[in-house]
């Protein structure tokens, strides 16, 4: 037997060793093993102690009616049927509106106001200024400014898609009523006068037509 074989058989022998030495203290993998447990599962778990709340309330409506009532629910419709609409600009146009409106009807000036009136309001209007002219009095107003304003209530009409919003206004003015002679019978140029009322708008949600009508009015 030369070198060369006697080199080979005892490389193998020594290779044999190292297997069964291994096998020993690795074991072999029969039947069923657990899976490897992913990374994500031994990492630690993080306890939220707190909800996480979505949306929440509109502060558009809540700034102005009680969060959860009958008025609330009623704006938050008109904004589902036009995504467009939001409460405090409306407030803001019903300002410019009252002022407008009122200085028109001291005037007796209702073809101004036409388009902004509905036809109760209109020929209401119409006749406490054709008695006005009967009785011979004039009146001269101007519009000082505005101490309140604040939305009273709101309804909506699901069927229709009408909505109606009443606005409460007190408002400052100069209020001087004059008789055929021109002689003041009622009020003075130097006295501010209040004056308190409700105005109710309506319009068609989502018409063409941006403009409110004005429908009903009171104090």
């Amino acid at each position: 037997m030369n070198g060369s074989l006697i080199q080979l058989l005892v490389l193998a022998g020594i290779a044999i060793f190292l297997i069964l030495k291994l096998r020993s203290v690795l074991g072999t993998r029969e039947g069923f093993e657990k899976p490897p447990i992913p990374l994500e599962d031994v990492r630690p778990r993080v306890r939220r102690d707190f909800e996480v709340i979505e949306g929440g309330p509109d502060r558009d409506i809540s700034d102005h009616v009680a969060e959860g009532s009958d008025a609330a629910k009623a704006l938050a419709a008109m904004k589902q049927a036009e995504p467009s609409f939001a409460v405090t600009p409306f407030l803001e146009g019903a300002r410019g509106a009252y002022e407008m409106i009122l200085m028109a009807f001291e005037r007796g000036d209702l073809d101004s106001i036409r388009p902004f009136l509905s036809d109760d309001v209109e020929g209401s209007f119409a006749e406490a200024i054709a008695q006005r002219e009967r009785d011979g009095l004039t009146i001269e107003a101007s519009f000082v400014g505005m101490k309140e304003l604040a939305l009273q209530d709101a309804t909506f009409n699901h069927d229709s898609g009408f909505a109606e919003i009443s606005v409460r206004f007190v408002g400052e003015q100069t209020y001087v009523v004059r008789n055929k002679a021109g002689e003041i019978v009622e009020g003075s140029p130097r006295e501010i006068k209040k004056s308190r009322d409700i105005w109710t708008f309506a319009r068609k949600m989502g018409s063409d037509d941006p403009n409110w009508q004005l429908v009903a009015t009171g104090d």
